[in-house]
């Protein structure tokens, strides 16, 4: 099997306010088969300010219109305070979390818990020195690329890149809540991969998950989902998130279509080896006598394959036979005077 696609589960706001539903959505998300899961880090005051001008409020066609961002993420933040708590439980139940951070600050506190990599988010691919100082601290980098620009996504990789960061995944993705499957412009991805020389994915917003199994039938290397414990949780995410039936159904064609795919192998497993017997080889297909030659009316390439190979015959034509044959016998080196 090739690698397996890592299936992340983003957390982000489906809490309720509540660390023990986070605790339970950690779990709830290891049961369904994520590979990991993702957290958000930062506050109110880490994001933005708190101002009710025209440039704050927010008037987009979102889910969130007519709130302000100051509003939007004093609801949907998980507190500094639950980290340790969560990345320690986490770690028990045997399953990875790691963070995106906003803000340098919020780096530092993630440094502290031993994150093993970083997620920059959309918003955020134009904030170099954020990445720059996320991509220090020599952790695998996760990008998202929703709102960049080419040149933008370009200083992006090179901002890891300067600050030594060789481990880098770039995730196609809409910055639509939720996305329309046919937005979903999965052919980004191949792009990301030979435009930078990365790793490449899907942060994907859309509802159900054909989106995410055509990633995998492209070969995707992550794909990252928002998962909720119960869609009766409310939050600014709830709407566009997996449930845990939902996720598990996901991961489960996503892993057959990594069955589907394979891998490059030229090795010939068991049921090659069996399905040989019947490939063409050299037989005898007339009585022959000690002294006779080999010719193409007594040696013929003829199913099944118990002989030896027919891309022999011209060598062997004209040869003799060391001793009778019957017809019916395939054709063995130890037959012929060589």
């Amino acid at each position: 099997m090739l690698k397996g696609i890592e299936i992340i589960a983003e957390i982000s706001a489906n809490h309720g306010h509540d660390i023990n539903i986070a605790k339970q959505t950690i779990k709830a998300a290891k049961e369904a088969g994520a590979d990991a899961v993702k957290i958000q880090t930062y506050t109110a005051d880490t994001i933005t300010i708190d101002c009710d001008n025209e440039y704050f409020r927010i008037n987009h066609g979102t889910l969130w219109d007519g709130l302000t961002l100051y509003h939007v993420y004093q609801e949907a933040c998980t507190p500094w305070e639950w980290h340790k708590e969560l990345f320690d439980y986490a770690k028990d139940i045997g399953i990875e979390i790691f963070s995106t951070p906003f803000d340098f600050t919020a780096v530092d506190l993630l440094e502290s818990l031993h994150t093993p990599r970083y997620k920059i988010a959309s918003c955020e691919i134009t904030d170099i020195p954020l990445i720059e100082y996320a991509a220090s601290k020599g952790k695998p980098m996760i990008i998202s690329t929703g709102i960049a620009t080419l040149e933008e996504i370009e200083e992006a990789v090179h901002a890891c890149r300067r600050q030594g960061s060789s481990d880098i995944t770039l995730l196609q993705c809409v910055v639509e809540y939720p996305a329309k499957a046919e937005h979903s412009n999965l052919a980004m991805m191949s792009d990301f991969k030979n435009r930078f020389s990365v790793k490449a994915g899907l942060s994907d917003h859309s509802l159900g998950h054909e989106a995410a199994v055509i990633a995998a039938a492209m070969q995707a290397s992550m794909i990252e989902k928002h998962f909720i414990l119960d869609h009766s949780i409310s939050g600014p995410d709830a709407d566009f998130s997996t449930d845990a039936d939902e996720f598990r159904e996901m991961v489960s064609n996503i892993r057959k279509t990594e069955q589907i795919i394979g891998e490059v192998s030229y090795e010939l497993d068991e049921s090659k080896m069996k399905t040989r017997e019947f490939a063409r080889s050299l037989f005898i297909v007339s009585d022959v006598k000690k002294g006779d030659r080999i010719t193409r009316e007594n040696v013929r390439s003829i199913r099944p394959g118990h002989g030896i190979s027919p891309k022999y015959f011209d060598e062997l034509a004209g040869k003799k036979f060391i001793k009778d044959v019957n017809r019916g016998t395939p054709l063995f080196w130890d037959l012929i005077e060589i």
